[in-house]
């Protein structure tokens, strides 16, 4: 089962998305945390997400990039923050844009095969109406690509605004 969580910035999709993880009977848990620490502030925004998580029974892996290489126990349940970080991490770092969208497929085809359960956190970052440099446009637009493609594989897809979680794909859990 694949679930795709979308949202804005504040919106509450990384509570709801934990959420479907914890009532999911796929064990173990596991928090696939893909933002890198660049600096004191993303240094503070990784020690909370810690906290929150504290006693929730999470195991957290840390992995930026290269979603193939994560190995979890089959049939766990895996809580993916977020998918605008790796995109990010993917395409500006490590092997850069080319085939970047394909190997963060293949890293998400792979988590799929091992979890009895994924939840993958996306951002809703396109409708601001900036015009962005080249480069971050670029980047969009592989974001763009990856939140279709896996809405369209995901069992359940979940937008949440202001709180609510509004289904636009799948049941409710």
């Amino acid at each position: 089962m694949m679930t795709l969580v979308s949202g804005g910035a504040g919106s509450g999709k990384s509570a709801y998305a934990e959420s479907l993880i914890l009532q999911s009977a796929a064990a173990p848990r596991v928090y696939l945390a893909t933002m890198q620490a660049w600096d004191e502030e993303s240094r503070q925004r990784v020690e909370r997400h810690h906290r929150l998580r504290a006693g929730k029974g999470f195991f957290t892996v840390e992995q930026p990039r290269n979603l193939s290489e994560v190995k979890i126990t089959q049939g766990g349940a895996v809580l993916l923050e977020d998918l605008s970080n790796l995109t990010a991490n993917e395409c500006f770092g490590g092997a850069g844009f080319a085939g970047a969208e394909q190997r963060i497929l293949t890293g998400i085809d792979a988590l799929r095969a091992q979890a009895g359960e994924l939840v993958a956190v996306t951002n809703e970052i396109f409708s601001d109406g900036v015009e962005y440099p080249p480069e971050t446009a670029r980047y969009l637009d592989v974001l763009a690509r990856l939140n279709r493609q896996l809405a369209e594989q995901a069992d359940r897809v979940v937008e949440v605004a202001a709180g609510i979680p509004i289904f636009w794909k799948g049941e409710k859990p």
